[in-house]
């Protein structure tokens, strides 16, 4: 990505002062239900940050971050698609992945972009696997829907964080 962009997306991810916050209920139930929804033991809701990837929510897993290189996360923020790995250990983009091959062994990754209104892909929501597999239209659509209401909670908490720095500002004197 070009170093320009790269500095309007990171600009854009930390106007939300989403990064390295609390664990939060609502995208906890989220990942929750997309790992029913999809039958997958690990759904995540990733940031990508400067030099990390960071966990916003993740269910399956018990850890919040990850190096950004070499992330399927970090790679999937580069298409407005569902980036989707159907079978991790055949294919060439992560076949010395250390997700792949090493303790974890994922086999399958989906992830659709969280995408602000002005186009940045700030991470994804993506769904986690040990075994090959795929996804039906429809799941892809779902994916994606998932991701849109990720970014719409985001949007939410970013616009009132406004207004009440807004009013605070008004009502000083």
């Amino acid at each position: 990505m070009d170093s320009t962009l790269e500095s309007q997306r990171l600009e854009n991810l930390y106007k939300y002062e989403i990064l390295d916050s609390p664990p939060d209920g609502s995208f906890d139930e989220i990942t929750s239900l997309a790992s029913k929804i999809f039958n997958v033991p690990i759904a995540l809701i990733s940031l990508v940050d400067s030099d990390r990837i960071w966990f916003k929510s993740y269910h399956g897993i018990d850890v919040d971050q990850i190096s950004k290189d070499p992330g399927l996360c970090s790679s999937a923020i580069l298409t407005d698609d569902v980036y989707i790995i159907k079978e991790a250990k055949i294919d060439p983009r992560t076949l010395s992945n250390p997700l792949v091959v090493g303790v974890l062994g994922l086999q399958f990754y989906a992830g659709a972009p969280l995408k602000t209104k002005e186009g940045y892909n700030l991470g994804t929501f993506c769904i986690i696997d040990q075994k090959p597999r795929t996804l039906t239209v429809d799941q892809s659509i779902m994916l994606r829907q998932l991701a849109r209401i990720v970014m719409n909670q985001l949007e939410l908490r970013l616009q009132s964080r406004v207004l009440l720095k807004e009013f605070k500002e008004k009502n000083k004197n």
